[in-house]
């Protein structure tokens, strides 16, 4: 029996069981993204060990072009070993698991001229299989996911100094190719010279994807156990070395090739148009094609938004250096209540999580024996307390009820008992010598600017006070004017410690103002009169008058 493919398809509606109420259409549509997220379906069936097991076999081959029969047979295989559940093999069953594959996107069904001696073995043999580009991909990133471990990767950091050549070498590799095409285009050398410029490209922008790619997960793997309250002193030990010593040569090796490399991309940018013109696309593959990192504009931009920074958008090399010091924060803030003796007491997660374990594997009897013993409540189905207005719950089993909100202190003790100590004051010399360093070189100040001012005296309005001077008079002006009743009464101020008295009498027509290096004080009708020695009061001292108009 020999049919073409119009023939084929009309067959495969009959037989097979393939629903094609219209022609094909002439050309595929672009999917959107709900049906984009549907490739990812299989993950999550009932099935998924079977449908793992297919996308592996299409995606183990190039150009793989298969029918249910063969499927099946390497499925057999796959159900002797276990890795599928028994009957999956099962051709009629292969069958529905290609069909479902086929209608989420990850399988389209081929084309070809068969040749059958019967109708089974063309039912079985004529509808072949290929895998589309995108399942390629979704098959791909999760054999990725599932190899990977689950401790922290290693950050390529050989690759900078490769980048930072590589920046170096486009350069080079562009003026040749510039000259080589002023000569003649058409030339060998011509051609070589882009296909050298396009080599490079290629290789730095791979070899950056790696670098960003580790760095990211690595600093996924930070931020999840650093973020963690409890640590034993084992992992504080190890989390110390992977952060002050790992850490730190990972960022001083970008702090180093940054600067080189954000050269060479300003040295690039004026020349981007030449370069993207040399690198643009094949004739063969037409304009409607994915292409390699490094032929658009877009590309170039983010590999240098990752090393230089941009008004409003720091660079990833900023956002890497930000996450080392709160990652180095989280780890001191771990020790410190590791080694402090004023944390909570360890947890007793490890008791609870075997008691679920056993009710996990408890039948119901032995359940509601393990839950009186383990909790205290004898024959209790609810956890809450009788509400207050009159009901009958009765008939609701307790782990369907509303949830009982448990108390830290619950949850890491099993009591209720008041527990804690008042906090121990911490002895930390250094801060305390530094406040007092701060406090003395305060006072210093202040009894400067008070001497300043006890000095001008009657001179004040024509001196130009230092800051400092005029907001310790300020202070005083600001008490004095407090001191008055109305505008017309007489107010006083006084610096009992430095012995210094600012007093201000309202004076219709006289104006006093005081020049500093911040601008002018000027105060209407009013006289201003400074009275002391501006030194500090071990006895009394005559009082010096002045008065500054």
């Amino acid at each position: 029996m020999t049919a073409p493919d119009h023939e084929a398809d009309v067959l495969r509606a009959g037989i097979a069981g393939h629903a094609t109420d219209a022609p094909p259409p002439a050309a595929e549509t672009p999917l959107d993204d709900a049906q984009r997220l549907q490739l990812f379906s299989y993950l999550q069936a009932p099935e998924h060990r079977t449908y793992l097991a297919i996308m592996r076999l299409f995606t183990s081959t190039l150009l793989a072009d298969l029918s249910a029969g063969e499927v099946a047979a390497a499925l057999a295989a796959a159900e002797r070993e276990g890795r599928v559940a028994a009957g999956e093999s099962d051709v009629d069953t292969v069958i529905d698991r290609l069909k479902q594959l086929v209608k989420w996107g990850n399988l389209v069904v081929g084309r070809r001229e068969t040749i059958a001696s019967s109708i089974a073995e063309f039912q079985h043999g004529s509808v072949r299989y290929q895998v589309s580009k995108l399942a390629v991909r979704v098959q791909r990133d999760v054999d990725a996911l599932l190899r990977v471990p689950e401790g922290a990767r290693e950050v390529s950091r050989e690759l900078l100094p490769a980048i930072d050549r590589g920046l170096a070498g486009i350069g080079k590799a562009l003026s040749d190719a510039l000259a080589a095409e002023r000569h003649d285009p058409s030339a060998k050398p011509a051609r070589q010279a882009r296909e050298r410029l396009a080599e490079q490209v290629t290789t730095v922008f791979l070899q950056h994807a790696e670098l960003a790619a580790t760095v990211r997960d690595f600093y996924a793997y930070l931020g999840q156990v650093v973020t963690r309250h409890q640590l034993a002193p084992d992992e504080i030990s190890g989390f110390r070395n992977l952060l002050v010593e790992y850490i730190q040569m990972v960022v001083e090796d970008v702090l180093r090739h940054t600067e080189t490399i954000a050269g060479s991309l300003a040295g690039l940018t004026g020349a981007r148009g030449e370069l993207l013109r040399l690198l643009g696309p094949a004739d063969q593959l037409g304009t409607d094609v994915e292409r390699a990192r490094g032929r658009t504009p877009a590309d170039w931009q983010e590999l240098t938004d990752w090393f230089v920074d941009s008004p409003g958008r720091p660079s990833q090399v900023a956002a890497l250096r930000e996450a080392t010091a709160r990652a180095i924060g989280s780890l001191l803030a771990s020790v410190k209540r590791a080694t402090s003796g004023g944390g909570l007491v360890p947890g007793r997660r490890n008791e609870l999580l075997k008691l679920a374990k056993w009710f996990d594997r408890a039948d119901e009897r032995t359940a509601h024996r393990l839950y009186a013993a383990a909790f205290g409540l004898h024959s209790a189905r609810h956890l809450q307390p009788a509400p207050d207005y009159d009901s009958d719950n009765d008939k609701v089993p307790w782990r369907d009820g509303p949830v009982q909100d448990v108390t830290v202190s619950v949850r890491s003790r099993g009591d209720r008992g008041a527990r804690g100590r008042t906090s121990r004051v911490l002895d930390d010399p250094m801060t305390e010598e530094t406040l007092l360093q701060q406090a003395r070189q305060a006072d210093q100040r202040r009894s400067a600017a008070v001497a300043e001012l006890a000095e001008a005296g009657a001179d004040v309005g024509r001196r130009t006070l230092s800051p400092d001077a005029l907001g310790v008079l300020c202070e005083l002006l600001t008490l004095a004017m407090a001191q008055r009743d109305g505008s017309d009464d007489k107010g006083s101020a006084l610096d009992p410690v430095h012995r210094l008295r600012v007093t201000i009498r309202p004076e219709p027509g006289q104006d006093t103002r005081i020049s500093s290096a911040a601008g002018e004080l000027t105060l209407r009708d009013t006289v201003l009169e400074l009275v002391g020695d501006g030194g500090l009061p071990e006895s009394e001292a005559p009082a010096v008058r002045g008065a500054a108009r």
